[in-house]
Formats: C-alpha cells, structure tokens, sequence
C-alpha cells in the first residue's frame, strides 16, 4: 500500500472478494520524492485502519538503493536510458516483497498495478489508457503464479469512485508518474550528486566530428532528445547517439537517422519465448507504439528483433517487451538499436 488511491483500492477489492488482507507500506528510500514519504506511510496507514486490516512497514531500502537507485546512475553514467520502475518491480517488489509476504503465509501479493494475468502470463489492463503491463515483464511463471491484479479491469475514474464511495481518505489524492526518487524530476542533479568526482562536461558534435555546442553532462541526454540541446544547426537537431568514454553527445537535423529496423537485448526473461516466424508485437518505451515485429532469442540470455516498419528513438537502456496481442510474452533491456534488420523474417 504505497498510500495512493490505487493500492488503497486493491486492498479494498481483495477484502471485499472475502480474502484476509494485510496490508504492507515499502520504506524504499530516504529521500524526499514522489512516494515513500511519511505523508504516503500516514495515508497507507489511515486506509489500513478504515478497512479494519492489519498494516505493516517493510524497509526495503537496501534493495531498492541496490537494484534501482544504483543501477539508475550506473546505466546514465554508461550513456544508456534507465528503466527504474521495470527494475523495481524486477526485484524490490515481485521478489524480495513477495518472498517476505511469502514468509508471512500469504497465498498471493495483490499490487494496484493496471494490468491482468492471462493464460499464465502478464497482460495488458483491460482499460489500455492506464496500463502498465510493460512494467512487469521481469515476472517470472512463480511469481505470476502469487500474483494478482484487482485493478485490471477497471479504468482509474472507476478507481477513485470506488475509493470514494468506501470514504477512503485518498480517493481524490493526485498521482505522479515521475521517477519516485527524483522530486524534482531532474535525473542529471542526482547523477551529478552520485558521482561528484565524475568528469561530464564535453562537446556536442555532428556525426562527421564537427563540433557545435557544449554540454555539462553526457548523461543528460538520451537517444531523440531535441530540447536543451542549444545548438543552432538551421533545423532541428536530435540526440543521435551518446558516447560517453569521450563525452561526445552525437546530434543529426535529420529525423529518419532516429529509425531502427532492429535490435539486440539482454537480461531476457520469457514466459512464452516465440519462434522467430512469430508475428509479435514490441514496445521500447511504456507509452511508445506496439511495433509489428519478429523475435528471435538464443540461451545466452540475449534476443533479436526485427521490426516491420522504423522504430524512432530506441535507446540503449530502454525496457523492449514483447507482446503476443495484450500477452507479455517477456522482455529484456535494448543494448544495441540497429539502423537493418538483424536477420531475415519469415514471409
């Protein structure tokens, strides 16, 4: 229960199905952010007690400093485009808290996610405006097998109207969808705080090593980026790429250098790995398009993919999940975009 409308609803919708509810808050950071506040752990609280659940405190700050807040500045310093909530639920939420509320005698973790589990996987919220299946493809079969989703079929003005017709106290609290660790939504200030010895300052340059501006921080930028470059070109310029051994951030004035036909991930997790003749459906970014593609997977934890059509921007970094119409068939994290296909798909 993070102290928000939504978690406060599942909680709500698992007792009203008959089930015995506990109710437990993550203590994930100390820093004044988007969640995890004393605020929220008031709220949480103050929700348990209307619902007449028992209610605990998990400090799992330890492992959220460790998968996520590390990995968020090790993965930028590395010229890559972090993931953090798909690394939070990876490992702080769906397997250190569910092997806790294991522990505990619990039969299954409940969250306030929107998304479904069908046939054995993650799948979309049936209501796709809020879903956050793309979020949750690190859920390996266990997992899924503990998991449940109460919000999945319902829409968010759904969910607050529930909240206030049972009188909770956080039925109109407003919802972020920021990084929960940045308050102020500034990723570079927190690079910067986590390696203050770091030199950062270097050239922006066109793909021919011309130079054509100045930045102070590599890490600042990712792959499509095209404000706060504050580069006069004659047209628009975008980040094409970013280099960090040498500090250069690559731009282009031509938008189509953005498009990948292709590319390679690791950290792959499958539920349902699919043979390279496969129509599937890909997506790098959690509001980006669901882009017709072909997949092919190896057992060195790597994948494939093949697009049909151009896919602007994709970073290294980035989360690519990989569908089977609303079924998340598994995912992995992009560490190559490739301007061709990187093999033959099948007619």
């Amino acid at each position: 229960m993070s102290g928000g409308v939504d978690s406060a609803v599942a909680a709500a919708r698992a007792k009203e199905e008959g089930h015995e509810v506990v109710g437990v808050h993550l203590k994930l950071h100390d820093r004044d952010g988007r969640c995890c506040s004393l605020d929220d752990a008031l709220d949480a609280r103050r929700t348990a007690a209307l619902l007449d659940i028992p209610f605990y405190v998990f400090d799992l700050r330890d492992s959220f400093r460790t998968a996520v807040m590390e990995d968020f500045v090790d993965e930028w310093v590395s010229g890559r485009t972090p993931t953090p909530c798909v690394r939070c639920n990876g490992v702080v939420k769906f397997r250190v808290l569910l092997a806790r509320a294991l522990e505990l005698g619990a039969d299954r973790l409940a969250t306030g996610h929107y998304a479904r589990i069908l046939d054995g996987a993650v799948a979309m919220a049936t209501h796709t405006a809020k879903d956050q299946s793309y979020f949750l493809f690190p859920l390996r079969p266990a997992a899924i097998e503990r998991t449940w989703f109460p919000l999945g079929d319902l829409t968010k003005e759904q969910v607050r109207a529930h909240a206030a017709a049972l009188g909770l106290p956080v039925a109109d609290k407003p919802e972020s969808q920021e990084v929960c660790f940045l308050p102020d939504d500034d990723h570079t200030s927190f690079v910067r705080a986590a390696r203050p010895d770091l030199p950062a300052a270097g050239d922006i340059v066109t793909e021919d090593g011309a130079v054509v501006g100045q930045h102070d921080a590599w890490y600042r930028f990712t792959i499509g980026q095209r404000r706060g470059l504050n580069v006069a070109l004659g047209r628009p310029a975008f980040v094409l790429r970013v280099e960090p051994d040498s500090r250069r951030v690559v731009v282009t004035t031509e938008p189509h250098r953005l498009g990948s036909m292709g590319l390679v991930a690791g950290g792959a997790v499958f539920v349902d790995a699919p043979e390279a003749d496969r129509p599937v459906q890909v997506r790098v970014r959690h509001r980006g398009e669901l882009a017709p593609a072909r997949v092919r997977t190896s057992s060195d934890g790597r994948f494939e993919v093949a697009f049909e059509e151009p896919v602007r921007a994709v970073a290294p970094g980035q989360a690519a999940v990989v569908y089977d119409g609303p079924r998340v068939l598994g995912g992995g994290f992009v560490d190559l975009a490739l301007p061709v296909a990187p093999f033959a798909a099948a007619a």
